[in-house]
């Protein structure tokens, strides 16, 4: 059975006991439910979540993982009996990789929600997230009513170079039509070594006659840093999506770009960052911190396991006033950054609390090309506290109540949280996330608007619109006209709800949320994804409010002020 590891791969949270690699764990993963066969079916619906939030360390190899001989453990030769009788004599004919796979998830099942069994594939997949890069054609799909459509290119990707845009749909892939496969295994047919080709077809609305094209595959970065622009005279603003191998180094281009255009205050937005390496955990803390403050600290079963990572000073940049987004989405390695600034009182932290991840993952390779994420430690943030949050009750882990009907300075369990005190004497709080020091809640979309963005209608009429108006400024406005246009699309469209689209729109409290899709829509479209989250940041509440924290922000962090008075505070 597969379960010797031939090798320790990156490490990404904290310190591990010899054998494994160290991660942090991600979102949505587990939960205990007195229904198993229901707590099984959440567990397979969690766990791409669970994936993604997971936070690895990058690149250090160990020793393999010990085994006891049969003969050493009875348990096992119990095991081993147990399986081969399933094999020989059960109903159907069962391989024993589906058997061992599914007892190895049982099992982890019972410790916590982030120790987890990759499969082959999976694991395969966590390590080219990790990497920061793959080959292929440099596109985003997805299913739109059953066609394999294109979401938007890549910049600068092979796909880019030749045309490919928002809303074609791929209809053959080397001649073989693909609207019945997953998008997953789509996804498959389309990447490849670098340079080899793939051959598709194209169907464009508004085009009548399918495009052949050939495509030569080639590296497409997953970046990290999603945005980063001048959100205000002086104020720049970078937007974080997760971390991986990359990620350093992208923070850096993208404050220096900002610094020559003029950045003497920054947002750092790390709202629904799931996590990912330790390393670079620490590499972006050390943006913010000075050299030798502590960043976060890990602590494992075993005796002397705890290890203390400080900012070493190589990406020390300006001392710069800094305001810090999160929110319930924020988590594992983003928790470890915005804790870091929160407890050494470097910036303002606003928004929500976040997800409140706070183990640490020894990543095994195993044989077969599987993975075995096991918990092996808790992470601390410098002022001492672990945010982990309750996972007992599972259905409350993966789905907590909103912040907005509860009280975050509260546990799961009505206990009031564990105080703690930052390096200038504030109360911050353990357990259940990171509470940020200005919460703002975020707005929420109408039943009606929810509706219309889960069913892809703005990309559906913005791909419409296109076709007919192929003329789209980057600042274009929605008019009376174009919103008819909307609404005649909406209502034209197969299974319209019976209340016209005109009087849903009356009815909205904020009208102009719907002018904003559909212009970020089709701006997006036509000038790609950071021209329609300029548009977007219109709306969005808690980038204004954080806007007005950097006076706050400058007072905190000391800056003006001499080293002997930040020393006796």
């Amino acid at each position: 059975m597969p379960a010797r590891a031939r090798r320790r791969v990156a490490r990404e949270l904290g310190p591990l006991p010899p054998p494994a690699r160290h991660v942090l764990p991600s979102a949505a993963e587990a939960f205990v439910t007195p229904n198993p066969l229901r707590t099984r079916a959440l567990k397979l619906l969690a766990a791409p979540l669970v994936l993604a939030a997971t936070t690895l360390l990058g690149g250090t190899f160990g020793p393999r993982l010990l085994a006891v001989s049969d003969a050493t453990n009875p348990v096992l030769k119990e095991y081993s009996d147990l399986l081969a009788t399933a094999q020989a004599w059960y109903a159907d004919d069962l391989g024993s990789e589906r058997l061992v796979y599914s007892s190895i998830s049982g099992m982890l099942d019972t410790l916590d929600p982030h120790s987890s069994f990759l499969e082959p594939e999976e694991y395969g997949a966590m390590q080219e997230k990790q990497r920061g890069s793959f080959y292929g054609l440099g596109i985003i799909i997805a299913k739109r009513n059953g066609r394999v459509t294109v979401i938007t290119p890549v910049e600068g990707s092979p796909a880019q170079r030749l045309g490919i845009r928002a809303g074609d749909i791929i209809d053959l892939v080397e001649g073989q039509p693909i609207d019945d496969l997953p998008i997953d295994a789509v996804v498959k047919k389309l990447k490849g070594p670098k340079g080899t080709k793939v051959n598709i077809t194209i169907v464009r609305p508004g085009l009548g006659e399918p495009l052949q094209m050939t495509v030569t595959r080639a590296e497409i970065p997953t970046n990290s840093v999603s945005f980063a622009f001048m959100v205000e005279p002086e104020v720049g603003y970078i937007r974080l999506k997760d971390f991986t191998h990359t990620s350093a180094p992208e923070v850096a281009e993208a404050w220096a770009k900002l610094e020559k255009q003029g950045m003497k205050k920054l947002v750092f937005d790390l709202r629904a960052n799931p996590g990912g390496l330790l390393d670079q955990a620490i590499a972006v803390s050390d943006f913010f911190l000075r050299k030798g403050e502590k960043v976060v600290i890990t602590r494992g079963r075993a005796a002397g396991s705890e290890q203390t990572f400080t900012a070493p000073g190589r990406n020390s940049r300006a001392r710069i006033p800094v305001v810090v987004l999160i929110n319930k989405g924020s988590a594992s390695a983003a928790e470890i950054v915005a804790g870091a600034i929160q407890d050494q009182d470097r910036g303002i932290v606003a928004g929500q609390t976040s997800w409140g991840k706070g183990l640490v993952q020894s990543v095994y390779t195993l044989s077969e090309g599987a993975g075995l994420a096991l918990t092996t430690a808790k992470y601390y943030t410098p002022s001492g506290r672990c945010i982990q949050r309750d996972y007992r009750e599972f259905i409350e882990y993966v789905a907590p109540d909103d912040e907005e009907e509860s009280n975050p300075l509260l546990a799961e369990d009505g206990v009031k949280r564990e105080s703690y005190r930052t390096a200038s004497g504030r109360v911050v709080y353990g357990g259940g996330g990171i509470t940020p020091d200005v919460v703002v809640k975020a707005d929420r979309l109408s039943r009606w608007m929810a509706t219309l963005y889960a069913r892809g209608v703005f990309f559906e009429w913005a791909v419409q619109y296109r076709a007919s108006h192929p003329e789209v400024p980057r600042d274009f406005a929605v008019t009376d006209a174009v919103r008819e246009d909307f609404f005649a699309h909406l209502d034209g469209r197969p299974n319209a709800p019976d209340v016209p689209a005109r009087a849903s729109w009356a009815a909205e409290k904020d009208k102009a949320v719907l002018d904003r899709a559909l212009a970020e829509e089709l701006v997006g479209a036509v000038h790609g994804p950071e021209a329609a989250y300029r548009l977007s940041i219109g709306g969005d509440v808690q980038l204004k409010k954080a806007l007005t924290l950097f006076p706050e922000a400058e007072k905190l962090a000391g800056i003006g002020t001499t080293p002997e008075a930040i020393a006796k505070r």
